[in-house]
This record gives structure tokens, C-alpha cells and sequence, in this order.
């Protein structure tokens, strides 16, 4: 079959990795052959770092071929995915840490919480999340918030403009803050939305999550991600900025978190997100988040 990378991908992955998009339909045939996997189909639309197929095992297994675009670690999502073993999360049957390729459990691409009505989506979102924030194996090989958000500041002081940087301060000195403060540490999904938890065809849970960039830190950064979910249903709403500090307060409630450090994350998270979305030229997306930013 015709292994072509969808278009949602190439334009994400054309202006910083157009050598792997050249070679990912190769790569993807000859991981699929290695493997001795019976590709399906590419899932389409799909995400912006990583294509996926479906497949079946050479037992006739479903399962899913996930290949990771550079400077996304198919290693650690995979030692996340193992931490977790099946608990709230896809399980993962294979690596090639080189090939950037993993080998998953298949769940039900087509459906995520998005399909679910918001506060029905958030209910079963906190109880996936609850699972996930386990204590770190010692000598674990993921980085901490700190690490993370570090390497982040740079972007955020060069490519948001110049008008917006009242926000880039607010969110690095929130930033400052709240790791001067850290209560905890526990392992991250580090991208959790909605979107990235699927019906799952298995006795363990409905609902699994998928894609983590797994991290170390406290549970508010975690959950600061959803807070700005479905954000183009919060922009075209009236009274968004209310409604985006009534979600910090519920959602901080549902886990008995300080609604301060949620917001704070929140706003940090958003600021260092339009960055990347303006160093990307998705200055649409940018836009958007330094406004919802502003309602925190």
C-alpha cells in the first residue's frame, strides 16, 4: 500500500524535517516488513510530529505503527507507556528507537473525548489523568518541568512580537514562582488534552490515553493544557474570559489542586505554545492563544 504522509503532517513537518518526509513512506514499508506487519491504512487526518497506521501483527493482531518526527523521543514515550502498563494509557508491544518507530496497542482512532460533550469530556479527561500521576521509577530517563520549560524561554522571548511582551514576562515570572514552590513530582503525560484520549476496544477502561511527551513534575502543569481545550469554542463564546477562569477553579476542585499554580501554568503554557505556533507561521493559532492567555 501507498504509505503517503498526510498533508496535516507535511505541513507541520515541511519547513523543519523535509528529509524525514521524504523517506517516511520507505521507512514506513520497511518497519512494516521488519515486523512482518499487514498495513490497513494511514490515519488522516493524524497529528503534526508523528504518522500512524494501522495494522495488523503477523498473528492478525489489530495494532497501530506510530512513526515519530525528529525531536519527539520514541523512547520515552515508550518507557512512559511501559511505567503505565495499560493503566489509563495505550499499551506499547514494540520499539525501534532508531527508526523513531513504535508498535501499539490498537484503541478506537476515530473516537476521542472531543466527540463527548465538554463537561462530560472533562469528567472522564481528570479520571484518565488521575491514573496516569504515578510516582517515577529512580533512575528514570525523563526530564523535569524545569528542564523543559527552560529550554522553552528563548523561543518566547524571540518570536512572539514585540507588543505581546507584557505576556512573556508575566508568564516567565509565573513560571519562576511556581518551581520555586513545587509540591510534587510525578510522572507527566506532558500533553494531555482531550483529543489525545480514545475509546478503547479492552475490558481495562472506556477511555485510554495516547501520544504522551512524558515529563516529571506537578500535577497542575499536567493539567493546564486542558484548560484550554476546544479553544476555538471558547474564543467565538461570549463571556470567554469568564468562562475560561470559572474551568481553573473547577478543574483545579476536581483534584483538589491550588487553582493559583493551575492558572499560572496555564498562562505559561499558552504563552510558550503561540510561540511556537508564530515560529511556525501559524499566526492564526498564535493569536489565539496569547488572547485566551490575557483571560487568565
Amino acid at each position: 500500500m501507498e504509505f503517503a504522509p498526510p498533508e496535516h503532517l507535511v505541513r507541520a513537518q515541511r519547513a523543519t524535517a523535509p528529509g524525514w518526509l521524504d523517506d517516511l513512506p520507505a521507512l514506513a514499508a520497511r518497519t512494516a516488513e521488519r515486523w512482518r506487519l499487514t498495513p490497513e491504512r494511514v490515519i488522516a487526518p493524524g497529528g503534526r510530529t508523528s504518522m500512524t497506521v494501522l495494522v495488523r501483527t503477523a498473528d492478525g493482531v489489530p495494532a497501530v505503527l506510530k512513526l515519530t518526527a525528529p525531536g519527539r523521543s520514541a523512547p520515552l514515550e515508550d518507557a512512559a507507556l511501559r511505567t503505565w502498563d495499560g493503566l489509563g494509557a495505550v499499551r506499547p508491544l514494540r520499539l525501534d528507537a532508531d527508526a523513531g518507530a513504535l508498535l501499539l496497542e490498537r484503541l478506537s482512532p476515530a473516537t476521542s473525548l472531543r466527540s463527548l460533550a465538554d463537561a462530560k469530556a472533562t469528567l472522564e479527561a481528570v479520571s484518565v489523568l488521575r491514573r496516569l500521576w504515578v510516582a517515577p521509577v529512580a533512575g528514570h530517563p525523563f526530564p523535569d518541568v524545569a528542564e523543559l520549560t527552560g529550554a522553552q524561554t528563548e523561543l518566547m522571548r524571540s518570536a512572539v512580537p514585540h507588543e505581546a511582551a507584557p505576556l512573556v514576562e508575566a508568564a516567565l515570572t509565573a513560571r519562576a514562582g511556581l518551581l520555586a514552590g513545587a509540591p510534587e513530582a510525578v510522572l507527566l503525560h506532558g500533553d494531555f488534552r482531550q483529543g489525545a484520549v480514545l475509546a478503547a476496544a479492552t475490558d481495562r477502561a472506556h477511555w485510554l490515553a495516547v501520544g504522551p511527551d512524558p515529563l516529571v513534575g506537578e500535577r497542575a502543569y499536567d493539567l493546564a493544557r486542558l484548560v484550554r481545550d476546544r479553544l476555538h469554542d471558547l474564543v467565538a463564546s461570549p463571556g470567554a474570559a469568564a468562562a475560561t477562569r470559572r474551568r481553573v477553579t473547577r478543574l483545579a476542585g476536581s483534584v483538589e489542586l491550588d487553582p493559583e499554580r493551575l492558572r499560572g501554568w496555564a498562562l505559561f503554557r499558552a504563552v510558550a505554545a503561540a510561540a511556537r505556533a508564530y515560529a511556525a507561521k501559524r499566526d492564526g493559532a498564535a493569536e489565539h492563544l496569547l488572547e485566551f492567555a490575557t483571560w487568565l
